[in-house]
């Protein structure tokens, strides 16, 4: 299948309707049939505001997360489109791949 790696980036302690904005959407992309996302904990990044965040080891809501999903373009608009409705403002990148499961290949 050809279609994109979303991958979004927050921090743990940016929250969304009662949810870590990160579980939030994970729950979303759920949702909306998505066959599966990962949420990698970072250890340390900086945004568009140049500060550095980090994990440490008495207080996480610094720390930076990422939500990846390969996903076809159907789900990549159902997804931004939810991402619209609830006016979630999250930096993402967008990458155009080919996906499947190794047991699908040809030979």
């Amino acid at each position: 299948m050809h279609g994109y790696q979303l991958t979004f980036f927050t921090q743990q302690d940016r929250r969304h309707h009662g949810l870590s904005l990160a579980q939030w959407l994970i729950e979303e992309a759920r949702k909306t049939g998505i066959g599966g996302a990962t949420l990698i904990p970072a250890a340390e990044g900086f945004g568009h505001d140049r500060k550095i965040r980090s994990s440490h080891f008495f207080e996480l809501s610094d720390q930076p997360i990422e939500v990846t999903m390969a996903v076809s373009e159907a789900d990549a608009d159902r997804l931004f489109k939810r991402l619209k409705e609830e006016g979630v403002n999250i930096f993402y990148v967008k990458a155009p791949i080919e996906f499947g499961m190794s047991g699908d290949l040809p030979g």
